[in-house]
């Protein structure tokens, strides 16, 4: 390692993962440790804030240890420490805010609070170069935002949910299907064994906007399989996944690529655990790829291992930061409604 070299200790626990990680000058992960919590909230149909924040007190130092030493690194070779201070559970955020700011203090090691949603949109620049300015579209089960990016560090939202974030609908009608939580994956599997023979609604799909809803797809959704069960019909689970996701693909697709002719950005990302979906990941790949070659953006799909909740995420976001000169002090607190800054051309 080489002086210009930075080193980064991350922490992430804004929901139900752990996850710590050293990241080397932003792009490279030395160390990814990720505590996952799926199976203690399967049984509930979705995450317990209780239950989130005792399983990040039981494993959050021993996790820590494991990526200090997975990097092969002391606190000496340490430049700064990074958290996510928000949004999320508050009880789950302030654990690793918590974590970080001991860590900072006993160690003197520069503090850097990280937005967990920049932390998302940043997970690209683990993968390739992010040339600027730059258009993300974030998913995920609490977010669903097209975010403009003007350079590493200044974010802002031009188009949000105005209810049910994509994600969060997904689980909402596995439950419905009997998926256990968290549904997207099995969603997406049954999804390309379907049709779309329901033909749900695509909400706001034509609004001059770049805003979202899915609240009435789910809706859709739910109020079709009630009317089945009443009248004793047995629906196709495989045409039912593929015609939700259909909506969702399609909504998604549609803003985003006209976002893209609008803004002109140099590089799509897409972020969010959501990121994740085959069908999404193809459609805006093969609609970019229509693109006229002067307005075509470099595309950035995360690798499926970092479209989760991880820590090495936030320790690239923190890598921008720290070479801004962006920096926290023991005064951090858990955030739990942080938002990205919205676009003046929404505020108007």
């Amino acid at each position: 390692m080489t002086k210009k070299d930075v080193r980064i200790l991350a922490f992430e626990s804004s929901c139900d993962e752990t996850s710590t990680a050293v990241i080397k000058n932003g792009r490279e992960i030395e160390s990814l440790i990720v505590a996952t919590q799926i199976k203690s909230h399967q049984r509930f149909g979705g995450v317990v804030p209780e239950v989130a924040s005792r399983h990040h007190i039981e494993v959050i130092t021993q996790i820590t240890k494991e990526a200090l030493d997975e990097a092969n690194a002391t606190w000496a070779d340490i430049d700064a420490i990074a958290v996510t201070y928000g949004p999320g559970l508050v009880g789950a955020l302030l654990i690793g805010v918590s974590a970080a700011k001991a860590a900072s203090m006993a160690t003197g090691i520069p503090l850097i609070g990280v937005d967990h949603i920049m932390g998302h949109i940043m997970a690209a620049q683990l993968k390739d170069e992010i040339e600027y300015p730059a258009l993300a579209l974030q998913v995920s089960g609490g977010h669903t935002e097209i975010v403009l990016m003007k350079d590493p560090i200044h974010f802002e939202i031009v188009g949000d949910t105005r209810d049910d974030a994509a994600g969060e609908a997904y689980d909402k009608i596995g439950r419905v299907l009997g998926v256990n939580y968290p549904a997207g994956k099995t969603i997406d599997e049954w999804a390309h064994k379907g049709k779309d023979t329901f033909h749900f609604p695509r909400a706001m799909m034509e609004d001059d906007d770049y805003d979202f809803s899915f609240s009435g797809l789910k809706s859709a959704f739910i109020n079709t399989c009630h009317h089945a069960d009443q009248i004793h019909e047995e629906l196709d689970k495989y045409d039912l996944a593929a015609s939700f996701q259909a909506s969702v693909v399609d909504v998604l697709s549609h803003k985003t690529i006209r976002a893209i002719k609008e803004y002109k950005p140099k590089t799509f990302i897409l972020g969010g655990g959501v990121a994740a979906n085959h069908g999404l990941r193809d459609r805006l790949a093969e609609e970019i790829e229509k693109l006229p070659a002067d307005i075509k953006p470099k595309v950035i799909l995360p690798d499926l291992k970092l479209c989760g909740d991880n820590a090495a995420m936030i320790g690239a976001a923190a890598y921008n930061l720290y070479q801004a000169g962006k920096f926290s002090d023991v005064n951090l607190n858990a955030d739990p409604s942080l938002e990205l800054p919205y676009a003046e051309s929404m505020l108007k």
